[in-house]
């Protein structure tokens, strides 16, 4: 348009101020022009400082993360040996986040800084273009109405000499050289046309300039619009820009929890890792204790079964020394009744050797009788007073005590009752041989004497001698065994005291064993805690690391559209 119109004919009826207006609107369009350029470059350097910065921290951090993951995977893996001990993350990490933390103070204070100054240019720059544009409104409004006035055209025909001498040319040249010659009709006609002419050119030249003003402002409408635009997309630009910096700060701040939060967690690691270390060491002395108790148990348990043995060989052996006192007592009856059955056959075998005494005197006496005619006549009995009758040749008068004798031998004639006295001697003495034996064998059993007496006066002499000495074995045995009974009765005390200490420990060491199971479990389950809060750390950092990638890619989607919408311009 301005092309256009700077082509035209040279007509100095244009007023002076349109080409000021087109000048200004010139030097409106490369200011705004440069503003874009200074916006679209600071745009640009506070993108990339904040790709910088996000790049800094994203570097740092996933290095910070690296570090620890590789000590937490040799954490795991349990490498605690006795070399040097690490040194802790606050002095680790102390230089680098200081040369950090200051880079990022003097990024924030040169973006400040920038911001400020694009801040106040701009408004120096808005209120010079409303006053500039104010004042172009201000001289188009006043020189469109002094032109569109009606009463401009009505008075063109008495334009006055300045007005024909600014129009120029040679009409008016003419018009002055003649000024002074006398007036002719045919000149004044040709005057006429002639300002016809002009005044048919100055409205072909009005309609131009009107033509080239109406242009002119759809132009400046058009670049107001457009202006309009850059300022809303500026605007825009600046909300997006203002909204990636609250998110770059909000994900600053997000990374500073996290690395706090990934410190806390590390020296919590760390604790924790001793602690188990720690817990490791008692549940090993645990262990060691376990199996100390194990072998208490175990030789409780030998000891408990030697006590039942030896509870097994004490009975057997009470359970002897019972029998062995009831065999003396038996024995002591048996000597006893023996005792007796001697005295009894004592006084019978005085007896017997009284009959045999007595019967040999009577025997003599009935001899003596049979050759002299004599008859026995009992003892105690008064002359007279018996009443003699004949008696047979095969009847003896005996004494009374002889009749009892052989009254007691049963009935039958005397030879049968002599005779049946003679068996029951004999069964005696079988039996008394009989008892003999069986002492003799007694005798044998406890005193082992090989010996034997086959005479009968001998064996009586020898009697008590033998039972004298049965008598101090069995006392000598008795003796023994009663000390081996209450010395088995003191290891009996003692194994007993041995087995309730064994208990006592097998209690307090089973007691142990479950509270060093227990603390193994909940330690088992704090491991199992940090390693689920391990991973959900992980998994976190993942999901940072990704909000960082997407962030850094619409940044640079963003960039590229700025680029396209001010190639577009």
């Amino acid at each position: 348009m301005l092309s256009t119109a700077a082509s035209a004919p040279p007509v100095y009826l244009l007023p002076p101020p349109f080409p000021t207006e087109s000048t200004s609107c010139a030097v409106f369009l490369e200011d705004r022009k440069g503003e874009e350029r200074d916006n679209t470059s600071a745009v640009s350097r506070d993108i990339k400082s904040c790709r910088e910065g996000i790049y800094i921290h994203s570097c740092v951090f996933s290095g910070f993360i690296h570090r620890w993951w590789s000590y937490g995977c040799r954490g795991n893996m349990g490498t605690q040996g006795s070399g040097r001990k690490r040194a802790p993350l606050k002095d680790r990490f102390s230089a680098e986040d200081e040369a950090l933390s200051s880079i990022a103070r003097e990024a924030e204070a040169r973006l400040a800084a920038k911001r400020a100054a694009r801040a106040e240019a701009r408004d120096i720059r808005m209120r010079e273009l409303e006053r500039q544009q104010k004042e172009l409104d201000e001289k188009c409004d006043k020189q469109y109405s002094d032109y569109s006035r009606p009463s401009s055209r009505c008075a063109t025909p008495g334009l006055s000499a300045a007005t024909l001498a600014s129009l120029g040319g040679t009409s008016s040249r003419r018009g002055s050289a003649d000024a002074g010659s006398a007036y002719d009709p045919d000149t004044s006609l040709s005057e006429l046309r002639d300002i016809y002419e002009l005044k048919d050119q100055i409205q072909d030249v009005e309609g131009r300039y009107m033509q080239g003003l109406k242009e002119l402002k759809e132009s400046l409408a058009e670049v107001e619009e457009k202006y309009k635009k850059a300022m809303v997309s500026n605007a825009q630009l600046d909300n997006d820009k203002a909204n990636l910096i609250y998110q770059v700060d909000t994900l600053k701040d997000v990374i500073e929890e996290m690395e706090e939060q990934m410190s806390e967690m590390r020296r919590e690691l760390e604790e924790k890792s001793k602690e188990l270390e720690r817990q490791k060491h008692t549940c090993t002395v645990l262990q060691h204790k376990q199996e100390e108790l194990k072998e208490g148990i175990r030789q409780r348990d030998e000891l408990i079964e030697e006590s039942q043995r030896m509870q097994t060989k004490l009975d057997a052996l009470t359970r002897e020394v019972f029998d062995l006192q009831e065999t003396i007592n038996w024995k002591d009856k048996k000597i006893g009744a023996l005792e007796r059955q001697k005295e009894y056959f004592d006084c019978i075998r005085n007896e017997r050797d009284e009959l045999r005494d007595e019967l040999a005197d009577i025997k003599e006496k009935a001899k003596a009788g049979e050759k002299h005619g004599l008859v026995i006549i009992p003892d105690g009995t008064p002359n007279g007073d018996v009443n003699h009758e004949p008696l047979s040749s095969g009847i003896t008068v005996v004494s009374q005590e002889a009749a009892q004798v052989l009254e007691s031998a049963g009935e039958g004639p005397l030879d049968v009752r002599l005779r049946k006295l003679a068996e029951e001697k004999d069964e005696l003495l079988a039996q008394i041989r009989k008892l003999k034996n069986q002492l003799e064998e007694e005798r044998q059993k406890h005193s082992k004497v090989d010996s034997a007496y086959t005479d009968g006066e001998r064996m009586e002499n020898g009697t008590d001698l033998h039972f004298i000495e049965m008598q101090r074995d069995a006392n000598r045995q008795i003796s023994e065994y009663k000390f081996k009974l209450s010395k088995a009765e003191q290891e009996m005390g003692t194994m007993e005291q041995n087995i309730n200490r064994l208990e006592g420990q097998v209690s307090r060491y089973k007691a142990a064993a479950d509270n060093s199971e227990k603390i193994e479990d909940e330690l088992k389950a704090e491991k199992r805690k940090l390693q689920r809060e391990l991973r959900t750390a992980l998994d976190k950092i993942e999901e940072m690391e990704m909000t960082n990638n997407h962030l850094v890619k619409r940044l640079e989607k963003m960039k590229a559209n700025r680029n396209a919408l001010l190639s577009q311009q």
